[in-house]
């Protein structure tokens, strides 16, 4: 069953693992796997080496599935769930050739996404819940629904996900359109989309505002920049204002505390290192 608010679409899943099987097995499969004896079952754990959070728990299961659905799996940490050294994440039993076709491919998966995780709660918790961590687009290419999934797993949010989703002014669209303009032409081609407008600028956070964007990007301002565009915007509830770039753990509290909305941060998915999770061999049954 789905852990629906942190899973990926089971559609992405399924195709996302297919892709990764066939990337491992073809043409002729595990070479060294169909060597063992096909009575001999196993059960095996994958095991934390290391703290953090848990994620790609769908994407595990899938692997499993598409190898062999009589493998039995027994999850003891869903995702969004922390995890010390030796910790239990879960179980697997079945056929001991099934077990190790599938072990890298799942690991792959639970050790990246679970670094995805691990590093949004870091954040998560630095910024002590002034403001919201959300991702960006800066994705593995063809990972993005399961890396999306991962930062909500780590208590963040998401950003847009594609570039259907809303409409994002930014610095290339605004050198051949004023931000009045810009905004009210995606107010007339896509009426009920989101609106951001990015800024670097306080003026250009005025006009954003003046024009009624729905969110303005703070683009690569300082801690004390983003306070003066806080007090700028006043009492209003909108625009949202969101800082993006130059957000590290060094810094990432001080602008929470200057009062932003959102905080995007492309390093959740573009540097998180990988949680470290083995998968033991505990006993041949």
């Amino acid at each position: 069953m789905l852990h629906a608010d942190v899973d990926p679409p089971l559609t992405a899943v399924r195709e996302i693992v297919a892709r990764a099987l066939a990337e491992d097995l073809e043409p002729l499969g595990d070479v060294t796997s169909a060597l063992l004896p096909p009575e001999l079952t196993a059960t095996a754990a994958f095991v934390a080496r290391d703290e953090g959070v848990v994620a790609g728990r769908a994407a595990a299961v899938e692997t499993f599935r598409q190898v062999d659905p009589a493998v039995e799996l027994d999850w003891l940490v869903l995702d969004g769930g922390t995890v010390d050294p030796g910790t239990v994440i879960a179980t697997a039993t079945g056929s001991i050739t099934s077990l190790l076709i599938a072990e890298r491919t799942a690991l792959n998966f639970l050790c990246h996404l679970s670094g995805v995780a691990s590093l949004t709660r870091r954040f998560v918790r630095a910024c002590h819940g002034q403001a919201r961590i959300w991702d960006t687009r800066k994705t593995t290419p063809g990972l993005r629904a399961l890396e999306k999934a991962a930062v909500r797993a780590g208590g963040g949010r998401n950003h847009r996900g594609n570039l259907s989703e809303w409409v994002l002014l930014k610095d290339n669209h605004l050198a051949v359109m004023s931000i009045t303009e810009a905004v009210a032409r995606a107010r007339e081609r896509w009426p009920g989309r989101t609106v951001q407008v990015e800024a670097d600028t306080i003026e250009q956070l005025r006009q954003a505002i003046d024009a009624g964007a729905d969110t303005v990007l703070l683009d690569n301002m300082a801690p004390d920049e983003v306070r003066a565009a806080v007090e700028a915007r006043g009492d209003r509830q909108r625009p949202l204002l969101e800082v993006s770039g130059g957000v590290g753990m060094h810094n990432v509290a001080a602008y929470a505390a200057a009062g932003v909305d959102l905080i995007s941060i492309g390093a959740l998915t573009h540097s998180a290192p990988a949680l470290d999770i083995g998968f033991d061999i505990e006993a041949q049954v």
